[in-house]
């Protein structure tokens, strides 16, 4: 159902991707750039979920809180929305289910690279195509030390909307690892054996819910500024082992 979910939302996100020029761009109170094409591939997401699991509920970004209960499904329609106006083509859709409190599926669309990402608790990790086929597991990297010096670091949020915040928070790490350009979102690259770590430093819930799943299921770590693995909002850490995120985590925060 995730993936289902991901799939509708990443048509409707690619039918205004492309007529970028007639798309008008708001801003929200935080400053961060809302479009029709945020709120229209959230109601298509949300009507894939309620059709499916009425008593289910949902949590969007735009879309705020619906219902409540054990089950609570969390959505991005556009995660990169500054990436989505300006034609890059590393945006997301990102749709999550949580049970009793933990993530049980996660699914990432990169609906402009022609990809799907998903996993399941327990289940293990996956890409394949937008349309589900072809699909391949994915494993973080192996056989490479759980040392910071020399780690591949991906950052996110990327130039232009990275700010003096945000190199502050990734200081400590930038002055060991190796900082890489990612040309996929940098979680899923840790995934998929690209990178060896990531540090997303600001987000919500509904940023992190479901790479946070794909990150641990492909064998990688996850957490937050706290050291709690379950996704919230603030900074997160994604790394290719646990003792890995240790040490990240240490020089981040102490």
């Amino acid at each position: 159902m995730a993936r289902q979910a991901a799939q509708t939302g990443a048509a409707v996100a690619l039918r205004h991707f492309a007529a970028l020029a007639d798309l008008p761009r708001e801003r929200k109170p935080d400053g961060s750039v809302v479009t029709a094409a945020d709120r229209d591939t959230e109601a298509a997401i949300r009507e894939v979920l309620s059709a499916a699991r009425p008593a289910d509920a949902v949590l969007g970004e735009e879309g705020g809180a619906v219902g409540d209960g054990r089950r609570r499904w969390i959505v991005d329609p556009i995660d990169g929305t500054a990436q989505f106006v300006a034609g890059d083509d590393r945006w997301l859709v990102l749709v999550a289910l949580e049970v009793d409190g933990e993530i049980a599926v996660g699914a990432a669309a990169v609906p402009a690279q022609g990809t799907l990402w998903w996993a399941s608790r327990g289940g293990g990790a996956f890409r394949s195509a937008l349309d589900g086929t072809a699909p391949q597991r994915v494993t973080v990297a192996a056989g490479r030390p759980d040392v910071l010096d020399g780690a591949r670091l991906g950052v996110v949020p990327a130039p232009p909307n990275y700010l003096d915040t945000d190199r502050r928070i990734a200081a400590p790490l930038a002055a060991h690892a190796t900082t890489t350009e990612w040309d996929v979102h940098a979680p899923l690259m840790v995934a998929s054996g690209g990178l060896d770590l990531a540090v997303q430093t600001r987000g919500q819930v509904w940023d992190f819910a479901a790479t946070s799943l794909i990150v641990t299921e492909a064998g990688g770590a996850y957490g937050g500024v706290d050291g709690i693995r379950g996704p919230r909002a603030g900074t997160s850490l994604f790394a290719r082992s646990p003792q890995l995120w240790e040490r990240a985590h240490r020089a981040l925060w102490g």
